[in-house]
């Protein structure tokens, strides 16, 4: 079996797969939370099947929750836990920039995408926006923006008069009171910063390329952006597998 795990600034994805890839369980953990004690109490599942997994593999952006982790699932399962930088990828994409300079979280969405046919432009709604490209079968570096939610929440504490807000789409730009006014100035405003980056990263690259959407704001984009859009809701667990079916 196999324990994959995607652990972001906000949310932590984890995913057992039996041998056929086939998904046995699926959680979500908040990454502030992390303890002995949380961990204990979520992953308590794995206690059945701690002889059966013999690879796991993580992608992070959380240095020190990806070592509790680590700790945690070596005294329990007492199977090594991998990061995907430690893994060689080069059979199964070609990374252009510096590794370390690159989340692994963005290493595992282009090595989910990557046919090396085409070429992607992958935006990762997450507590940072970010813009990945890929050209066939190589990652080409990208781009990193504020994420939308952290954004919002941010204006909303530092702003007194600004009430608590839930960004949703808006069809008019002019806001009739507070409330409509932020969720447009967000809403349009965020398109508009996506459609331009895109549109640079086209000038600069001189290519075509399909737009994929992932992370928890794709689906309100989705109709918005220009372009071929396809969202794709797992692409990190999905490069995550990638990378473990490609283990020896």
């Amino acid at each position: 079996m196999y324990l994959i795990g995607d652990i972001g600034n906000t949310d932590i994805k984890i995913c057992l797969f039996d041998k056929n890839y086939k998904v046995v369980k699926k959680l979500v953990l908040k990454t502030n939370l992390i303890s002995n004690k949380y961990l204990a109490l979520k992953l308590n599942f794995l206690k059945k099947y701690s002889k059966k997994i013999n690879k796991i593999l993580f992608s992070s952006v959380v240095p020190s929750v990806y070592s509790a982790i680590k700790k945690f699932l070596k005294k329990k399962i007492k199977q090594k836990c991998i990061e995907i930088k430690q893994v060689n990828l080069n059979k199964l994409v070609k990374i252009m920039v510096n590794h370390k300079q690159v989340g692994s979280d963005r290493i595992s969405n282009a090595i989910g995408i990557i046919d090396k046919k085409l070429n992607y432009i992958i935006l990762d709604f997450g507590t940072a926006t970010t813009f990945d490209v890929v050209v066939k079968d190589k990652y080409l570096g990208g781009v990193i923006a504020p994420g939308v939610n952290l954004s919002l929440k941010t204006l909303i504490s530092k702003a007194s008069l600004i009430p608590p807000v839930n960004l949703s789409k808006i069809s008019k730009i002019v806001g009739t009171n507070t409330s409509s006014a932020v969720k447009s100035g967000f809403y349009w405003g965020y398109a508009g910063l996506i459609d331009n980056v895109i549109k640079l990263i086209i000038k600069q690259t001189n290519k075509t390329f399909k737009i994929i959407l992932t992370g928890g704001l794709a689906h309100l984009y989705k109709n918005t952006i220009k372009g071929k859009i396809e969202v794709k809701k797992d692409l990190t667990i999905k490069g995550l597998l990638k990378v473990v079916k490609n283990l020896k």
